[in-house]
C-alpha cells in the first residue's frame, strides 16, 4: 500500500504496481509496438522503393518516433494514464495526489522512457525500480507520476459470531475501552486464521486475546480458547455499533376515534321558554349581592 496526499490533504492508500506486472505490461506493449514498427518497415520497403533514399529516411524515422513516443502518449492520454498492456494487467498511471494523468505527464514519461527502455536496455529503469519505495522508473520520478493497481482482489472476510452459550456473557462486556485500532486487527486475524500455520496462527491468537482481555470487563470464562473469545467480543461490539446507527421503529398507537354525539336539531316551530330571572332570598343582604338561589 501506498498514501498518496491529495490536493485537499487527503490520504489515499492506494495498492502500487508491483515490478512483475510493470514489467509483464511493458512486454505486452513491446510487442505491439514492434509489430507496428515491422508493419511500417514492410511498407517503406514494398510501397516506396522508386523514391529517394532521403525521403524513406525520413518517414522512417518519423514512423519510428511516432510508434515508440507516441504510442504512450496519445494512449495514456486518451485512456487517463492506462496503455493497452496496463489495460490488461488492470494497471494505471496516476499522479503523486492520486489525480489522472495529463499529456505533459505522459509526454514527460515517453521521453525520458525511450532514453531509459530503449538506449539503455532497461537497466536504468530497474534500478530506479528497485531504488525507489513506490517502484518508480526516472520517467515517474521526473513527470511526478506512480503506477497502481486498478483491479485489487477482494477478500471475504466472514462476520465473527457470537461463540454459543456466551450470549449471556456477551450482553455485559464492557467496550468502551476497546480501540478501533486492536479491534481492526483482531478482525482480519480472524479472516486470515486459516491461512496460517498452527504455531504463528495460536501465538497472534493469544497475543491478540491478552491484548483485548486487558481492555474488555468482565473477563472471559475459564477454559475459552483465544479465537472464539475474540470472535465473541467483534461480533457484540458489531452489534452494538449497528444498534446505535440503526434506531429501533417503535410504532406509536393511534389515539381511540372521539365519541361521535349526533347534534339535535329542535323540531320547526319550536321555542324554548325563557329562564327566569333570579330572586333574593329573605335575609340576605343587598348591598354585597349575595343570599342568590335559584328559582323553585
Amino acid at each position: 500500500m501506498s498514501s498518496l496526499v491529495t490536493g485537499e490533504a487527503v490520504a489515499l492508500d492506494l495498492r502500487t504496481a508491483s515490478f512483475v506486472s510493470r514489467s509483464l505490461a511493458l512486454l505486452l506493449d513491446l510487442a505491439v509496438q514492434f509489430a507496428a514498427l515491422y508493419a511500417i518497415f514492410l511498407a517503406v520497403t514494398l510501397g516506396l522503393g522508386a523514391f529517394d533514399s532521403a525521403v524513406v529516411a525520413g518517414l522512417t524515422v518519423v514512423g519510428v518516433v511516432g510508434v515508440l513516443i507516441g504510442y504512450p502518449v496519445v494512449f495514456e492520454t486518451l485512456t487517463r494514464g492506462r496503455s493497452l498492456g496496463k489495460l490488461a494487467f488492470g494497471l494505471r498511471v496516476v499522479r503523486d495526489d492520486g489525480g489522472p494523468e495529463r499529456f505533459r505527464h505522459a509526454l514527460v514519461r515517453a521521453l525520458v522512457g525511450f532514453g531509459e527502455l530503449y538506449l539503455t536496455s532497461g537497466s536504468a529503469a530497474l534500478i530506479a525500480s528497485m531504488v525507489s519505495e513506490r517502484g518508480k522508473r526516472l520517467g515517474d520520478q521526473l513527470a511526478g507520476t506512480v503506477v497502481v493497481r486498478e483491479r485489487v482482489p477482494s477478500l471475504s472476510r466472514p462476520v465473527p459470531l457470537v461463540a454459543p452459550g456466551l450470549a449471556q456473557w456477551a450482553g455485559a462486556l464492557e467496550l468502551s475501552a476497546l480501540p478501533d485500532g486492536l479491534a481492526l486487527e483482531a478482525r482480519t486475524f480472524l479472516s486470515r486464521a486459516p491461512l496460517l500455520h498452527d504455531g504463528s496462527r495460536a501465538r497472534l491468537a493469544g497475543q491478540l486475546a491478552s491484548a483485548v482481555a486487558a481492555r474488555v470487563t468482565p473477563p472471559p470464562p475459564p477454559g475459552l480458547p483465544a479465537e472464539p473469545y475474540l470472535a465473541t467480543v467483534l461480533a457484540e461490539r458489531r452489534r452494538r455499533e449497528l444498534a446505535r446507527v440503526t434506531p429501533t421503529y417503535v410504532p406509536v398507537p393511534a389515539p381511540p376515534p372521539a365519541a361521535y354525539a349526533p347534534v339535535q336539531h329542535a323540531p320547526v316551530g319550536y321555542a324554548p321558554a325563557p329562564y327566569p330571572a333570579a330572586v333574593p332570598q329573605t335575609g340576605g343582604s343587598a348591598s354585597t349581592g349575595s343570599g342568590f338561589a335559584p328559582p323553585v
